[in-house]
């Protein structure tokens, strides 16, 4: 086996105390710059991983930035990271990302391994916790975002959309095209907390003009286009006079889209169809969906922009609650 390299090891190779490469390693600003890159260009060339654990005894954090979410099986949180990876990529933070399989007492378990790390921010998704989760979010001695929902009680800074807003918006658009058989199709319920409010709203909506829904399905299983196709099958067999389905995701209206193109059935004059978060899979279909930006890219980029003007400003800026505000696409299913 290959003898593994140590510090002094790279000290040893450019000439300098271990201190001064441990310092340049860290960049520290009383390293110069000469000597910084000859340090770096050793440990790179030799696959040396500096032990930022042990520069945190001092420092007290690690430039990591835990980021927890419910799932990477989805669309939707990829984008969600792409937008935090591309704000942290010029600065010393990097992201680090933890699942909690929509389980609250899951997402606990990962946030307290996460926080034990001292990491330099924390991203979570969602403002639905377990208490002891919340006392550990208020306590934790980096900044806290949440993410992707504003629709509740957040422990410090927050930033997303209104998902009870955005089911009445949708609501309001269906009903002004004049459709009044409604059928709803929702995933991972009620787990999926957004989902879950996205559906209140919609139902709020429809009640304010006294429209109720004919037909729900809630399946608590993910999203995937099979089972949105399966399920529109199962909701039109039942009650064939619907004449619009909103689902959840855009993946079950996906699916929801190939069954209706399978069985005959004309987009919007037999069924209209409409879905959420305006996915990157709706590009090329036959037809555009009817679908609701939620902002998911811009929701990670201001995330990762308020990490870091906190470590800017040493944590003393003001709690930072930012609502964006999503746009409906009517597409051609509408």
């Amino acid at each position: 086996m290959t003898k593994k390299l140590l510090l002094k090891d790279v000290a040893r190779l450019a000439g300098v105390s271990e201190m001064t490469a441990s310092r340049a390693l860290r960049g520290a600003a009383d390293v110069s710059a000469k000597t910084k890159a000859k340090i770096e260009e050793i440990a790179r060339s030799h696959g040396y991983v500096p032990n930022r654990i042990a520069g945190s005894l001092s420092s007290q954090s690690v430039n990591l930035v835990a980021v927890v979410v419910p799932s990477l099986n989805s669309f939707v949180f990829p984008e969600v990271l792409s937008g935090i990876s591309a704000v942290l990529k010029d600065s010393p933070l990097k992201p680090v990302v933890g699942i909690s399989g929509y389980d609250l007492e899951e997402e606990e378990s990962v946030i307290r391994e996460m926080l034990s790390w001292r990491p330099s921010g924390l991203i979570v998704a969602g403002l639905e916790h377990t208490e002891t989760t919340r006392r550990m979010l208020q306590q934790a001695d980096c900044p806290v975002v949440e993410v992707m929902d504003v629709d509740g009680d957040p422990v410090r800074h927050c930033v997303g959309i209104s998902h009870l807003q955005a089911g009445r918006d949708m609501a309001a658009q269906i009903l002004a095209r004049g459709y009044r058989k409604i059928g709803f199709i929702g995933t991972k319920m009620p787990q999926d907390f957004r989902a879950r409010k996205r559906f209140d709203g919609f139902t709020d909506g429809l009640a304010a003009q006294g429209v109720t829904l004919s037909d729900i399905e809630h399946y608590s299983g993910e999203s995937a286009i099979q089972t949105g196709r399966q399920l529109t099958a199962q909701m039109l067999g039942r009650n064939p006079d619907l004449d619009c389905i909103y689902f959840s995701s855009d993946v079950m209206s996906v699916g929801g889209l190939m069954h209706c193109l399978a069985a005959g059935l004309t987009v919007p004059g037999d069924i209209a169809l409409a879905g959420f978060n305006n996915l990157q899979i709706l590009q090329g279909l036959p037809q555009q969906l009817a679908t609701t930006d939620a902002c998911r890219r811009e929701i990670g980029e201001r995330a990762a922009r308020v990490i870091l003007q906190s470590r800017e400003a040493g944590g003393t800026e003001g709690l930072v609650f930012d609502r964006l505000c999503p746009a409906i696409s009517l597409g051609e299913t509408l």
